[in-house]
């Protein structure tokens, strides 16, 4: 039973390499335009959006403000579905570990083990279940309303919206988080599809709590902050590099995931943290960059 979770989960974070550009597709056909009435006020933000949810879709969800974090709940049944036509790939590297464990000094840390491997073809055996998919499209097309319809008059809007869709037949769900000024400039053109999905986080984890669980009483619902925000889009970033692939068999690993993150930290201007390490656990190389090291990276 757990060799058939794991493999679930890995199929899903496979098929959301092709889900994430439909959904901004379907997101944002026919808006041309941005609504100009403030229509929502962060008082009662949470409880529009069921509302709006429950009216127009007849979805029930859930919606908790955290500080700056908007939470969206959304319970489901098998999320995924067996593929009657499998997606070929073409898989060149094995990712068996990318992660950033806690630094105590509060410089970012990242270790890694990613291995070249014989290029090989391999079917994605899973796939989205298309109602689902389109539930799951229904809530992001209230989520955008309510971004470009607050009344920002008497405070600032929350900074980052988190969509949990959650399989509480099965026993795992789908994450996805977004900066509320990445949808604004994808919407107006100012990035490009391929640069909001890398700033996107999307992710599928196991957790068998949520079986059964309609409120998401697992759900750990805690205000992000930009440093966890940034620190989750290096490793989405560093996956889809290595999972799709991005770069050739031949690639420098370490030098691909330095660029990674002199990128990222360059263009949402972060500077809280001094250093970068990086701890290569295949090749058991360790690099230390301060910031003015690393932001030269970035040009590179």
């Amino acid at each position: 039973m757990m060799k058939s979770r794991l493999s679930l989960k890995n199929s899903a974070r496979a098929a959301l390499n092709s889900l994430i550009l439909t959904s901004l597709l379907l997101l944002l056909a026919g808006c041309s335009s941005s609504p100009t009435v403030h229509t929502y006020s962060i008082e009662n933000l949470a409880q529009s959006i069921q509302d709006v949810s429950k009216k127009e879709y007849n979805l029930d969800i859930k919606a908790k403000l955290v500080v700056d974090t908007l939470w969206v709940y959304m319970p489901v049944e098998d999320l995924l579905v067996k593929s009657d036509k499998p997606e070929k790939y073409t898989e060149k590297f094995t990712i068996e570990r990318v992660e950033s464990p806690p630094e105590e000094n509060g410089d970012l840390k990242f270790e890694y083990m990613i291995k070249t491997v014989e290029e090989k073809e391999k079917a994605q055996e899973y796939k989205y279940n298309k109602s689902v998919l389109e539930k799951n499209n229904d809530v992001w097309k209230v989520l955008r309303r309510v971004v470009f319809s607050l009344d920002r008059s008497n405070t600032q809007e929350p900074k980052f919206y988190c969509l949990l869709t959650a399989d509480i037949k099965n026993g795992f769900f789908m994450k996805e988080l977004f900066y509320y000024l990445d949808l604004k400039k994808v919407s107006y053109e100012y990035i490009s599809w391929g640069e909001y999905q890398h700033r996107v986080i999307q992710d599928v984890n196991v957790d068998l709590r949520l079986r059964g669980d309609k409120d998401g009483d697992y759900i750990d619902y805690k205000d992000i902050t930009m440093k966890e925000f940034i620190t989750e889009q290096i490793l989405h970033r560093i996956k889809l590099k290595f999972q799709r692939p991005e770069v050739g068999k031949n690639a420098d690993i370490d030098k691909e995931i330095i660029k990674i993150i002199a990128y990222t930290v360059k263009t949402y201007d972060f500077k809280d943290f001094d250093a970068v390490e990086l701890d290569n656990l295949e090749t058991k190389n360790t690099i230390v960059l301060n910031r003015a090291a690393l932001l030269s990276k970035a040009t590179d």
